[in-house]
């Protein structure tokens, strides 16, 4: 997809839709009604992550992962939710996402409070994914690495709201994951980044792998890892 939307296709059995920002993202080529989708997370409340959730949950019956104030909004609006909170794990036939600090802030389309931001960490037949979501630099991100050793990463670079190109460079080194991927960048104006500067210098730096994927790009998490 593109921005921070990200669309994960288990074995045709499930498809897992992250941070549905489609129709007023002016670099989203994705039609939802041409993809299975079982599974909606919204890392947080902005419009920017939130996206189409609840049009989309409403179509095609699958339920919105949030965090909890988040979820209370949407089930208002007719969506069919499970809310959760930081440090808390669901689990699926396919794996697991558990909910995870972000520093960043989230209100709803109306201006009403959307809870707290968050990270997912996905652990998807084996393959661990984490999704940053909007975020500065924390130093959580360093016990996240130790603890729950994420295999791919998928990192803000855009900066002015959320970390640019150095601070994500190391994020990166603190999560210590072998493949990052640019996300949350030249969608608007003010979050112009350079991608293949980001990936020159975690390639450098930190000697890890950066893939700068296309808007529907697609790649094989488990040939990477």
């Amino acid at each position: 997809m593109s921005h921070s939307g990200f669309y994960i296709n288990i074995n045709n059995k499930y498809g897992v839709l992250i941070d549905p920002f489609i129709k007023s993202n002016p670099l989203a080529d994705f039609d939802y009604k041409n993809h299975l989708i079982t599974h909606i997370f919204v890392t947080h409340a902005h419009g920017d992550h939130f996206g189409c959730a609840i049009e989309i949950s409403k179509s095609t019956k699958a339920p919105i992962y949030c965090i909890f104030e988040l979820a209370n909004y949407c089930s208002k609006m007719g969506a069919m939710c499970v809310g959760m909170n930081l440090g808390g794990e669901i689990k699926f036939e396919f794996g697991s996402a558990l909910f995870l600090n972000a520093q960043h802030s989230s209100s709803c389309p109306d201006g009403t409070y959307g809870g707290c931001a968050s990270s997912i960490l996905f652990n998807i037949n084996g393959n661990k994914i984490f999704h940053l979501g909007d975020t500065s630099l924390h130093s959580d991100l360093k016990l996240y690495g130790d603890v729950y050793n994420p295999e791919t990463v998928l990192c803000p670079i855009g900066g002015f709201y959320t970390m640019g190109i150095d601070d994500a460079v190391i994020a990166s080194k603190m999560l210590n994951a072998k493949n990052i991927i640019p996300m949350h960048y030249n969608t608007f104006t003010p979050i112009r980044a350079n991608a293949f500067e980001f990936k020159e210098k975690i390639e450098k730096i930190n000697h890890q792998k950066c893939i700068v994927m296309d808007v529907n790009q697609e790649i094989d998490i488990e040939k990477i890892n």
